[in-house]
């Protein structure tokens, strides 16, 4: 008679599967957003000579016209990240495990995939680290760093409308208009009820048309802003800031959003990768291990800070 009971000894109590569960990720499209430099051919630091505008002035007949210089600026960029992400895996290791193979091809993906997320993260908070903190970032009569006006620090429709407003004034094309926002704040859109000029379909058909949006989480469009969402975005935004027009606002547990115009001519943030993600591998005999490992050189700032409007929110508020 045979049962399950008497003859456990025949049973294999433990089955391993020869499949690898891995981690869920988030699509990266930071790099979309960014100028990269082509006249960078060597060194680590380039100097970007800027000029700004003219005046006018009355003149009167028979006078003598005056004469005033043009204002002039320096914008400094350095290559300042070296990156790298490397395993290995001992003969050993290889010799008795029966997912070796699946293992293996696991390791380059993910370095790469690694240094991407870095990239990632990078352009985020050099955009954020422009501006300065605790301060209105004015521009041409524009606030362009804000707390959201919503009840406990959250996203409202009205930011949406003086981001643009920001952006206006400081004479940027009102096309390819981007807002980047954390899930908490599509969270907070989702669930109001008075919530204008909203569509569900991408309003520049041309960069879904471009491809620039593969991948990307769009939410909405709302005046005129294409809403993307990112959980990539700088935390610990922690600040007060008193607007132009209003009292001071603070954050306690903020996270920066950004609007800005993707428009190619105006990207607000220029980079340049020194060296792309390089993959090498060896044997290392005196370890007895195969060695990978990958790096990259690169490094963004933010080049356009009219081009940029950062609106910090509570992301503490979900319920």
């Amino acid at each position: 008679m045979f049962t399950a009971l008497n003859n456990e000894y025949l049973i294999r109590a433990n089955l391993w599967s020869a499949q690898l569960k891995e981690t869920l990720e988030e699509e990266l499209f930071a790099q979309n957003y960014v100028r990269y430099l082509t006249d960078f051919p060597d060194g680590d630091t380039l100097n970007i000579p800027s000029i700004g505008a003219m005046e006018v002035r009355d003149y009167s007949e028979d006078t003598q016209v005056q004469y005033t210089s043009m204002d002039t600026g320096n914008f400094t960029f350095t290559i300042d990240q070296y990156k790298s992400s490397a395993t290995y895996i001992t003969n050993k290791m290889k010799q008795d495990s029966y997912v070796m193979g699946e293992l293996v091809s696991s390791f380059v993906p993910k370095e790469r995939r690694a240094i991407a997320e870095a990239m990632e993260t990078r352009i985020w908070n050099r955009a954020n680290a422009g501006q300065t903190a605790s301060d209105p970032n004015l521009i041409n009569g524009g606030d362009h760093r804000l707390v959201g006006s919503g009840t406990n620090e959250v996203m409202s429709p009205k930011d949406f409308a003086l981001a643009k407003y920001a952006l206006r004034k400081a004479n940027v094309p009102m096309s390819n208009l981007i807002a980047v926002v954390d899930s908490s704040v599509e969270y907070e859109l989702s669930t109001q009820t008075n919530l204008l000029n909203f569509s569900s379909s991408p309003y520049w058909e041309g960069i879904v048309e471009t491809g620039l949006s593969n991948g990307m989480r769009f939410f909405a469009n709302i005046y005129g802003f294409d809403v993307y969402v990112s959980d990539w975005l700088p935390t610990s935004q922690n600040e007060t800031i008193t607007p132009t027009v209003g009292s001071a606002r603070s954050t306690l547990a903020g996270v920066a959003n950004f609007f800005f115009s993707a428009t190619p001519d105006v990207m607000p943030i220029i980079g340049a990768i020194r060296q792309p993600v390089q993959v090498d591998g060896e044997y290392n005999k005196d370890w007895q291990r195969e060695e990978f490992v990958t790096t990259s050189r690169y490094s963004y700032k933010l080049y356009r800070p009219e081009n940029m409007v950062v609106i910090l929110t509570d992301n503490d508020q979900v319920s």
